[in-house]
């Protein structure tokens, strides 16, 4: 018999907020943060964001401790409003609408599991809290436990017998059972060992495209977001200084933070001298060729280690070459990292193991990169 509680009229509140989300098509802006500021005694934490986010994609954002991440995270799971500015989903603001009634779910960095529950029991708590009946909650259950790859006879299993990696797939089991557009993920990963977090992030991503929901993630780890995203938002002191897709970042950053943050990098302070030529504050006397920066006469140059090469007898020329001393070499598998210094200045160089030119520690090099190869930035 099916419970009374199926048969309760929804809240309209509720209801126009699942059926707004429900409405928008895929690549279409779900949210939208209009100019969002978060106040905490006074101080502005969030310094007027605004963001869009498509529906169905893979949205994370990352930055340092203490960046904002998770405050934004709260405001768009209604568990922290705005100060000023406005949460919007489908044309209609949502800043003052409640947890319960918003078409999302948070999945927590530390789970926030049920102990005393068998893993099919805490996958069903959101339906049975909803009055679904015991046979279509069990039904969904194994359902769901398919889709993060669980065995079906650990519908039973305590969860508290379960490993870290298998819980984690119970979480975002029973956030999915809540059936919400949106997820939200605090940081679920960070307290995994490193070979498991690899395999669930690429678990993730396959969710991801098989549950065709809109993932909005938050991390301090960089891997993370290049790897998971379709897109990046990059966070400083509250301030958002760059969205867009890990390539995109990567190689088109637009600040010194920002190229600092994602990715291993050289940064060299570049001006214009008083006889028209680029010269490094690091280098004097050196000129720097680098592309036509319009009217600009001063900013900074990145260079990233793997654009960098050595320059020895038969090399091809670059545009640019210091003299370097080889510090220190670190095996990172694939490839080599580098610690170099010239004059003052500590240099990072990138290779792989089958061209590392037999440079070791000690070693006298010079390395080059050319103008097309380096990104100019103004702060």
């Amino acid at each position: 018999m099916v419970s009374a509680k199926l048969h309760k009229a929804k809240d309209p509140q509720e209801e126009s907020a699942a059926e707004l989300a429900r409405e928008i098509k895929p690549g279409e802006t779900i949210l939208d943060l209009v100019h969002v500021c978060r106040d905490f005694d006074k101080v502005r934490v969030i310094k007027d964001v605004s963001l869009q986010i498509r529906k169905n994609e893979f949205f994370t954002l990352v930055g340092p401790s203490g960046s904002g991440k998770t405050t934004i995270l709260k405001m768009l799971a209604g568990m922290d409003q705005p100060t000023s500015g406005d949460i919007v989903l489908g044309g209609k603001s949502i800043s003052t609408v409640p947890p319960d009634k918003r078409p999302t779910c948070m999945v927590f960095q530390f789970l926030a599991l049920f102990p005393h529950m068998s893993v099919g029991e805490n996958i069903e708590f959101p339906m049975k809290v909803k009055g679904i009946p015991g046979d279509k909650r069990c039904e969904r259950a194994y359902e769901l436990m398919q889709l993060v790859s669980l065995p079906e006879s650990y519908y039973k299993k305590n969860v508290m017998k379960c490993s870290g990696g298998e819980r984690q797939r119970v979480a975002i089991a029973r956030a999915l059972a809540y059936d919400p557009e949106i997820l939200l993920f605090d940081e679920p990963l960070s307290a995994i060992d490193a070979k498991l977090r690899k395999t669930l992030q690429k678990e993730l991503k396959e969710l991801h495209a098989r549950s065709g929901k809109t993932f909005i993630y938050i991390t301090h780890s960089l891997e993370e977001a290049m790897y998971m995203s379709d897109r990046v938002g990059v966070l400083c002191n509250g301030v958002l200084k760059q969205v867009g897709t890990p390539s995109e970042i990567y190689n088109h950053p637009v600040s010194r933070f920002v190229a600092s943050f994602i990715g291993d990098t050289n940064i060299f302070e570049v001006h214009m001298s008083s006889s028209g030529r680029w010269e490094a504050s690091d280098f004097p006397g050196m000129d720097i060729k680098l592309e036509p920066r319009g009217d600009r006469l001063e900013g900074y140059l990145v260079v990233r280690p793997e654009n960098l090469r050595v320059i020895d007898d038969g090399a091809v020329p670059a545009d640019n070459v210091i003299d370097c001393k080889v510090r220190n070499a670190y095996s990172m598998g694939s490839r080599i990292q580098y610690q170099l210094i010239s004059g003052k200045k500590e240099i990072m160089l990138e290779l792989t193991p089958r061209h590392d030119h037999g440079i070791k520690p000690g070693d006298n090099v010079r390395l080059g990169w050319n103008a097309q190869d380096a990104i100019f930035v103004d702060e």
